[in-house]
């Protein structure tokens, strides 16, 4: 027979990609990364967390135009930023859906095997393949070929590096791009 659930009683721990678990009460809404006691450290991400984190918001809102969903969510955001890295990556991510946890102020959480800053290039670098797959179905050839021009020159990790710089992501008065 199941436990009752009681407020402040024991929790559903989250097992990690590295062995180890964490209490997800412990996530708060600021934390983009979990120091974990395998040494290392987890990047987190919670549907709260905007896709502007990873790009500027004028590339958010390029996406929201273009990606029509077909799911709960009203818009393309964070939890499909994470369902496409979980497709790329599923052994290296662990998931939890909070929603029914009135102790937490999230409702999906998501941690992975590697630091954040790698998540953030994984996200731009997943990104920019999903842009040139739908690129690629644009009825204009100057289009896609100006697409892939501009590609061959962008440097993921050294966007990474700057946009990092420019969000201060160690500061809780982060702010979009």
């Amino acid at each position: 027979m199941p436990e009752p659930r009681v407020p402040g009683g024991a929790s559903d721990e989250l097992s990690l990609p590295c062995g180890e678990s964490v209490d997800p009460r412990a996530l708060d809404l600021g934390v983009r990364e979990y120091d974990c006691d395998c040494g290392d450290s987890h990047a987190v991400v919670m549907d709260v967390h905007p896709p502007s984190r990873f790009v500027p918001e004028s590339l958010v809102e390029m996406l929201r135009e273009t990606i029509e969903t077909d799911d709960e969510f009203e818009e393309f955001g964070t939890p499909h930023v994470m369902g496409v890295v979980m497709e790329e990556f599923p052994e290296q991510i662990e998931s939890a859906d909070k929603s029914d946890d009135g102790n937490v102020g999230y409702g999906l959480l998501w941690v992975t095997d590697f630091d954040s800053r790698r998540l953030h290039e994984i996200v731009v670098e997943l990104l920019v393949e999903l842009m040139d797959h739908a690129i690629s179905h644009a009825d204009s050839d100057a289009a896609a070929s100006e697409f892939e021009e501009q590609m061959l020159e962008f440097d993921v990790a050294e966007f990474v590096e700057q946009y990092r710089a420019q969000r201060d992501f160690e500061s809780e008065h982060d702010a979009a791009l």
